[in-house]
C-alpha cells in the first residue's frame, strides 16, 4: 500500500519454537522480504500476544511453532491443554478478523485442543488420536523429498506462482479436513504409508525412519490451502523444513502472498 509516496510495511509477528530448525536461514526469508517487517517471539512467551489488544500492532501472525507438546526421552510425549485464557483470547482474535499464516510443523500444535486443528484445517498426529469422532493413526513424515507442486486454484496466495514448480522438502502423511479448506497447492508425491515413516515410532520408541508394522490410510496430496474462520483468513503451507526449502523462491513468494492476503481484514 502506498501512502504519500511511502510504502506501508506489513508488520508481522513471527512465532517460533517447539520444533528444531536452522534459525538464520529461516529468518532470512523475512529479512529479505520487501515491505514486511517482522517481530520474533518464541513460545510460550508468544501466548501473551494472542489477544486483540496485544495483536493490534501486527497485520498478521506467521506461526512456525509447535505448542502443546512436551517430548520425553524415555516415553511418549505429553500433550498439555492450552490455558483457558489463551484459548479465549485466540477465539477473540479469530472473531476480530486477525490473519494467520501457519507453516510446516505448526499443523502439529496443541494436540490436546481439537479446535486448533479445526482452525488450521488439519492435524499432524505424533501419536494415534481421535479427531472429529474418528480414530486416527499417528501421522507419517518423509524428509528430503524432491517433488512437483501444482497450483490448483487461482487465488491471491498463488499469484505469480508457476502452474507447477519443484521443491525438495519434508512431506507429511497427516489429517487434512478437505471438506473445510480451499485447496491451493497439491503435490505429485504418493501419500501412502509405504512412502512415509511413523511419527509414533520416533517419539515413543526412538526409531527414526521406521514404518515396520505401521498402517495409515492413503492421505490427501494437498500441501497448501486457505480458509476463513470467524472473520479471520487462514493459510497453511506444508512447505518449510530446512534451508533448501527456505531458499526456494516460489515458497518465499507464497509466504509473502499469504501474508498480504490474510492481512486484509
Amino acid at each position: 500500500m502506498e501512502i504519500g509516496g511511502w510504502y506501508q510495511m506489513k508488520q508481522i509477528l513471527l512465532v517460533v519454537k517447539g520444533h528444531p530448525y536452522e534459525r538464520q536461514p529461516f529468518y532470512d526469508i523475512f529479512e529479505q522480504m520487501q515491505d514486511v517487517d517482522y517481530t520474533l517471539v518464541e513460545q510460550p512467551a508468544a501466548q501473551a500476544l494472542f489477544s486483540p489488544e496485544e495483536a493490534e500492532p501486527y497485520d498478521a501472525f506467521v506461526c512456525y511453532d509447535m505448542p502443546g507438546i512436551r517430548f520425553n526421552a524415555d516415553r511418549a510425549p505429553d500433550f498439555p491443554e492450552p490455558p483457558t485464557r489463551y484459548r479465549e483470547n485466540f477465539e477473540a482474535l479469530i472473531e476480530a478478523g486477525h490473519g494467520f499464516v501457519f507453516l510446516h510443523h505448526a499443523i502439529a500444535g496443541w494436540p490436546a485442543w481439537e479446535r486448533y486443528a479445526d482452525i488450521l484445517g488439519g492435524r499432524f498426529l505424533y501419536m494415534p488420536g481421535r479427531l472429529r469422532g474418528i480414530d486416527c493413526a499417528d501421522s507419517g513424515y518423509r524428509h528430503n523429498v524432491t517433488h512437483n507442486v501444482r497450483v490448483v486454484a487461482s487465488h491471491p496466495v498463488t499469484e505469480g506462482i508457476p502452474e507447477q514448480f519443484q521443491i525438495t522438502d519434508e512431506l507429511y502423511l497427516s489429517e487434512v479436513f478437505t471438506d473445510d479448506v480451499q485447496p491451493l497447492l497439491a503435490s505429485d508425491y504418493e501419500f501412502t504409508a509405504e512412502h512415509f515413516y511413523s511419527a509414533r515410532k520416533v517419539v515413543e520408541e526412538g526409531k527414526m525412519f521406521d514404518n515396520e508394522g505401521w498402517q495409515h490410510a492413503p492421505g490427501s496430496n494437498l500441501i497448501g490451502w486457505c480458509r476463513t474462520e470467524g472473520r479471520s483468513r487462514i493459510v497453511y503451507l506444508q512447505c518449510g523444513d530446512d534451508p533448501e526449502a527456505y531458499a526456494n523462491p516460489h515458497f518465499r513468494r507464497l509466504i509473502k502472498n499469504a501474508i498480504n492476503w490474510v492481512a486484509e481484514r
